[in-house]
């Protein structure tokens, strides 16, 4: 059995005026970096082989809570957006209309224009975790909210339609196991919402 811990990046300018990041570079805003100062990984977890998305706001704040020179691994990237990275929510919605609700509907394959499903998510996600199991070594993973909310997906068969079966606190960690099979790989829930102490 492998474990992973998934921490979520700290928050961006984007995240604030609440703008679809995806795959667009935003570095962390100053209120992300002294939120991440004041948190330190468990001890329990230190000694994990680390690894992030190669975009700055996973790798910077990596770096900020002690977990210094990260494996960079773009299938840990957000979910791309293409066409709607940098817009808002209510203003796609103002675009499309009841349009965007059913597009919603389709859940795992759902896309946005110019970007890729959940589905495409799901499968290079996948691709990440068949080799972390394979490894047999535990690890943490600075990444992004879809990325932990797919991994929730795969270790629970939610559908991305229907309510979360649990709630993530984006401050805190998420910690999954692994076990390689046939095919592909088993994820299972070990703890949510792991609490990152002070330093």
């Amino acid at each position: 059995m492998t474990r992973v811990l998934f921490i979520r990046h700290g928050r961006t300018s984007w995240n604030d005026e609440k703008r679809i990041q995806g795959h667009t570079d935003i570095p962390l805003s100053d209120a992300g970096r002294a939120e991440l100062r004041a948190r330190r990984l468990p001890r329990e977890y230190r000694r994990w082989q680390v690894y992030a998305s190669p975009l700055k706001r996973a790798v910077e704040s990596s770096r900020l809570l002690g977990l210094e020179n990260p494996l960079l691994d773009p299938r840990l990237m957000e979910m791309r957006y293409g066409d709607w990275e940098g817009a808002t929510w209510p203003e796609l919605k103002s675009k499309y209309g009841d349009a965007l609700i059913q597009r919603g509907l389709k859940g795992l394959d759902f896309r946005p224009d110019g970007g890729e499903s959940p589905r495409e998510l799901k499968a290079r996600l996948g691709s990440w975790l068949e080799e972390v199991a394979s490894l047999q070594r535990d690890c943490v993973a600075v990444s992004h909210k879809g990325i932990i909310r797919m991994a929730l997906a795969l270790a629970t068969g939610w559908d991305l339609v229907s309510k979360a079966p649990a709630r993530l606190m984006w401050d805190h960690g998420h910690l999954f196991s692994l076990s390689a099979g046939e095919p592909g790989v088993s994820v299972r829930i070990s703890a949510l919402n792991v609490a990152l102490g002070p330093p």
